[in-house]
C-alpha cells in the first residue's frame, strides 16, 4: 500500500514561491492518479490539484490556477507542487494522496483523506 511523505513547506512572505515534495513508499507512484489538498484552521477542506495517472491531464482549484503547478517524477516515485506568487489565503497544512477517481474535466478528482501522509504546512505572511 502506498504511504506518503509530504515536505517542502515553511514561512514565506506573499509573492514567494515554495515546491512541496510528495516522495511515496511501499509501491510506484507510476499507475496511479494523485491528489493535493490542503486543511486551513477554521476553513473547509480544498482540492488544490490532481494528476492523472499517465500524467495527461490535471485539475487545479481555480483560485491556484496559474500560480501552481503539478507534477510527477517517476524515476524518483514523487509528486510536486510547484506555487508561485502565494497569498496569504495558501496558508494551509498541505497534503497528498492517491486519487481514486480523475476526472478529465474541470472538476475536483476524489479521494480518501485518511491515506495521505501527515502534511507540510505551509504559511504565507509577511
Amino acid at each position: 500500500q502506498l504511504q506518503f511523505a509530504e515536505s517542502g513547506g515553511g514561512l514565506v512572505q506573499p509573492g514567494g514561491s515554495l515546491r512541496l515534495s510528495c516522495a511515496a513508499s511501499g509501491s510506484t507512484l507510476g499507475s496511479v492518479a494523485m491528489a493535493w489538498f490542503r486543511q486551513a484552521p477554521g476553513k473547509e477542506r480544498e482540492t488544490v490539484s490532481c494528476i492523472s495517472s499517465s500524467d495527461d491531464g490535471t485539475y487545479y482549484l481555480p483560485s491556484v490556477k496559474g500560480r501552481f503547478t503539478v507534477s510527477r517524477d517517476r524515476a524518483k516515485n514523487t509528486v510536486y507542487l510547484q506555487m508561485s506568487n502565494l497569498k496569504p489565503e495558501d496558508t494551509a497544512v498541505y497534503y497528498c494522496v492517491e486519487a481514486q477517481i480523475f476526472y478529465y474535466a474541470d472538476y475536483p478528482c476524489r479521494y480518501d483523506v485518511d491515506y495521505s501522509g501527515q502534511g507540510t504546512q505551509v504559511t504565507v505572511a509577511s
